[in-house]
């Protein structure tokens, strides 16, 4: 046994000081510890896969991400880890447990993925070594990892058993902020045609400051943005739909650019509980854009539920400064534009209408130089 801070100690000499995940009993003392200990930061995600978005967003902004969470969530995981971080190549330290490891006694809902742990990890291409339980194996193990990651340019794991880390403390945990409700969203809707994704995009180019981040989420949004212009500041998202949100705040939180998401109807549903960790993490240099075209466009347009759900209302409740509604064109450049210019979190819920450019093209640049080219411009000076 390993006592937490003998972890956490090495880890922060290796320069991992950004903590997500979602807690598991094995987990107890490590997560305990990192959230103590006032020079780390660790942020709880409201699921596994929100907190690969999270981490890479991180990463991208030049820090060393942990993701730590029980092995039941690697299914909730194998969306972003094999569309995010294998594309852009993204090496992210997991910390998993082994729950319902054959021959340990544990609850039935552990059992299968207790069986396949390892297996489900190596079929995804993430290298995965013993989680250190013996403080002389500490080091070494953080080495190996280091290399697998450096090596690969991917995640590896470390996978934890029953009873390897003791508690070095209690919980020391700073009250939860409580933001209270913010009044009902500004209202920029005039009951005019709805403009097109593409005429969104056009006024987010025009408005939004060279020194800001963009990231477009999967689908045509991604594609329509590169279409009309290709700048090292856009981060173009070619798969793990739902993760632009958890991206972004990764990203906002470590930088002091202003970061610009521009998200789908459907993907932000996917994983709304993304806008309760913003809300809670509130980065005041965050503009949330859901463009809401109510269909799935990319695959044949099937109706998206956002026809009965208010995002702005969602976003506010969740604890984001401002929100807003736009149904046209210069009503969502209003509302962009003072986005822009005050405090955030902000979320506008861009209504459009359904279709896109006929001349739709797919981003040239790859994945990996897509990746590399933000990270570099994340790392200079706003």
């Amino acid at each position: 046994m390993i006592r937490a801070g003998q972890f956490l100690d090495a880890a922060q000499r290796r320069g991992l000081d950004f903590y997500t995940g979602v807690p598991c009993s094995f987990l107890t003392p490590l997560i305990n510890g990192a959230i103590s200990r006032r020079e780390l930061r660790y942020l709880g995600a409201t699921s596994e896969g929100e907190a690969v978005g999270l981490a890479a967003g991180a990463w991208l902004a030049g820090r060393q991400p942990v993701v730590m969470c029980q092995n039941s969530g690697l299914g909730n995981m194998v969306n972003p880890l094999t569309s995010l971080c294998h594309p852009f190549r993204i090496p992210l330290l997991l910390v998993c447990t082994w729950r319902g490891r054959p021959g340990v006694k544990d609850e039935p809902q552990h059992e299968v993925m207790g069986r396949v742990t390892h297996d489900l990890l190596t079929v995804i291409g993430i290298s995965h070594r013993p989680f250190p339980d013996r403080p002389e194996e500490i080091e070494g193990s953080l080495e190996q990892a280091g290399k697998l990651m450096a090596a690969t340019e991917l995640p590896a794991a470390l996978i934890m058993e029953k009873g390897t880390v003791a508690a070095d403390g209690p919980l020391d945990q700073p009250p939860p902020a409580r933001h209270g409700y913010g009044a009902a969203p500004a209202d920029h809707t005039r009951g005019a045609r709805r403009p097109t994704r593409a005429s969104v995009l056009e006024s987010v180019l025009a408005t939004v400051p060279p020194e800001a981040a963009v990231i477009a989420g999967t689908g045509k949004c991604g594609r329509e943005l590169f279409t009309l212009a290709d700048r090292e500041q856009h981060f173009y998202l070619v798969g793990s739909m739902g993760c632009a949100g958890a991206l972004g705040l990764g990203a906002a939180l470590n930088t002091p650019r202003p970061v610009v998401v521009l998200d789908g109807d459907g993907a932000a549903l996917m994983k709304l509980g993304a806008m309760a960790t913003v809300g809670a993490a509130r980065p005041d240099n965050l503009v949330h854009v859901v463009i809401d075209n109510e269909v799935h466009d990319s695959t044949g347009g099937q109706a998206t539920v956002s026809a009965g759900v208010g995002f702005a209302r969602v976003a506010l409740a969740c604890g984001y400064r401002h929100a807003a509604v736009s149904d046209d064109l210069r009503g969502f450049a209003e509302a962009f534009s003072r986005a822009l210019a005050s405090p955030g979190p902000h979320l506008i819920h861009a209504r459009i209408s359904p279709g896109s450019r006929t001349d739709l093209g797919r981003p040239t640049v790859t994945p990996y130089e897509v990746a590399r080219r933000f990270r570099r411009f994340l790392g200079t000076a706003a």
